[in-house]
Order: structure tokens, then C-alpha cells, then sequence
């Protein structure tokens, strides 16, 4: 008896939180959200599991869902097996011609198509890209020259929004190419923020591995403005590997994104919580 109460109240909670959910069901119905998908996450199959279940339930639900994927630690470990070294100038791989050919083939290959898998396991329909197909992301050498590294200077979406009008996922490697056909290394997080200014989408989703933008007290800070961030960028508050994220929030913004948010990937549910739940689940910055 006791076993079927507690399975009723734990319907009723299932029901109550569903329609909790109805005005934000409404708000998102068709909008397009850019997630940049990183960290913890990437490599644990049960995380990964989880997070593709709750893309397909974002598509379910009318939300258009692009997912734009980093990869450093695949990549680190094949170069190690492959015996190549790599050097970091301010956070980014310098990347020669063998180390781009390792980046592109991780990447575009097997953390991309793991990917893929992971949302078509869950009953999505996912197509794996990367930059370089239809020139959706064109680059110039990024300065300071470190190589094949490079920076979106134009985002060609076309391609993109042939996904949106169908049932299909599209997963983006961060491999771009250059006027010449050169391809180029882009960050993630980069290259999450210039689709999503070229997409002009309602929200971008940076999943990381820390709670969001802390105050001096370490304190998560739910909701900024650009100018509340270069505040705290000043101060030293915002610092180390949070400055590249609120700066790509910030070059989102200004492309036309209405929101980024800078949330922790490893909670449950992390996008569903920002998107379809009163108190979100990071660091809002419009």
C-alpha cells in the first residue's frame, strides 16, 4: 500500500512539474537554442545518455536544438598515442599541419558521430557537420598566428535552416574553413557563439564544468549585463578560463543572441532546468 502511495505522489509531482512547465513549453515553442557541449560530460556514457535524452525532448516539445561540441581531452589523447606535442597560448592548441589533421579527424570523426549516436539511441534524429560543410563557418587566421587556428568572420547558415524546418538534430564540430579552403581549429566556444550570432537564436547554452559566473564571495550570480561582466572582468572577479566564456557571451549578444547563459553541464538536466523551470540552472547575461 505504502509502495503504490509513493508511486501516486510521484506521479502528481510528474503532472504538477509538466504543467508548471506550460509557460515556458509556450515561450521556447520554436525557438532556436545553440548548446556548446563540453567537459565532464563528453566522456561518460550515462551523462552523455542523459543529456541526449533531454535534446530529443527540447525537439519533442517544438525547440530547435543545435549542438555545437568541443573535444580537447579525445583530441590530447590521440596526439600522446600519435607521440605529437602539443603547446597552449592563452588557453588555445597551437596547431600545425599534423596536429590539424588529428584535430579534424577526432572531431568531424569519432566525438562527432559519438554524438550523433548517443541522440539517435534516444529517438532523435541527428546529422553530424562540421564548419567546413556548405562553408557554414569561415574563418581568417587567428591573431596571434598559432598555426591553423582560426576565428569565424562569416557564418553562412543556409544549411542550418534546412535542418530547422525538418525533425533533424544538427551536431557541429568546430573545424571551420578559410576563403582559400584552408581548414581551420576553432574553440568551441568560439565557434558556439558565432552560430549562434549567425542564427540570430533566442538563447546560446555554454555547459561547462563550474556552477556559472561567481561573485567575490563565490556566490553564483543568476542574472548580469554586459556591463555588470566587464565590471567584474576588471575587478579580477571574473577570471582564468571564465574570462574566454563571458567574452563569447558578450560577442553573442552583441551578434544578436537575446541570452547566453553559462551553466554546469554535470547537473541533471541542466538545459531543461534553464529553459523550462522558473529559476533556471546558471548565469543569465542579456
Amino acid at each position: 500500500m505504502e509502495i503504490q502511495q509513493a508511486m501516486q505522489r510521484d506521479s502528481i509531482a510528474t503532472a504538477r512539474t509538466l504543467s508548471e512547465a506550460l509557460p515556458y513549453l509556450q515561450r521556447y515553442d520554436g525557438a532556436i537554442v545553440v548548446i556548446k557541449f563540453g567537459g565532464h560530460a563528453m566522456g561518460d556514457d550515462a551523462e552523455m545518455e542523459k543529456f541526449a535524452r533531454d535534446i530529443v525532448l527540447m525537439k519533442q516539445v517544438n525547440v530547435n536544438p543545435i549542438i555545437v561540441h568541443g573535444g580537447g581531452p579525445m583530441i590530447n589523447e590521440m596526439l600522446e598515442k600519435q607521440g605529437v606535442k602539443s603547446e597552449f597560448v592563452n588557453g588555445k592548441r597551437v596547431t600545425d599541419a599534423e596536429t590539424m589533421k588529428i584535430v579534424e579527424m577526432v572531431l568531424s570523426g569519432s566525438v562527432n558521430k559519438r554524438i550523433v549516436g548517443a541522440l539517435n539511441k534516444q529517438g532523435g534524429k541527428a546529422v553530424g557537420l562540421s564548419g567546413k560543410d556548405a562553408n557554414l563557418m569561415v574563418c581568417n587566421k587567428a591573431v596571434p598566428d598559432m598555426g591553423f587556428v582560426g576565428e569565424p568572420s562569416k557564418i553562412n547558415p543556409g544549411v542550418l535552416h534546412t535542418f530547422l524546418d525538418s525533425d533533424l538534430i544538427p551536431v557541429i564540430a568546430p573545424i571551420g574553413v578559410g576563403e582559400d579552403g584552408q581548414t581551420y581549429n576553432v574553440n568551441g566556444d568560439t565557434a558556439a557563439g558565432a552560430i549562434a550570432a549567425g542564427l540570430n537564436a533566442d538563447r546560446l547554452l555554454l555547459l561547462t564544468d563550474v556552477s556559472g559566473v561567481k561573485d567575490a564571495d563565490g556566490n553564483v550570480i543568476t542574472q548580469l549585463t554586459p556591463s555588470h561582466v566587464e565590471e567584474l572582468t576588471t575587478a579580477g572577479i571574473i577570471a582564468g578560463g571564465m574570462i574566454p566564456k563571458t567574452q563569447t557571451a558578450l560577442t553573442a549578444i552583441e551578434g544578436g543572441v537575446r541570452g547566453v547563459v553559462i551553466l554546469d553541464g554535470r547537473e541533471p538536466h541542466a538545459c531543461l532546468l534553464e529553459l523550462f523551470t522558473e529559476h533556471g540552472a546558471g548565469s543569465l547575461i542579456r
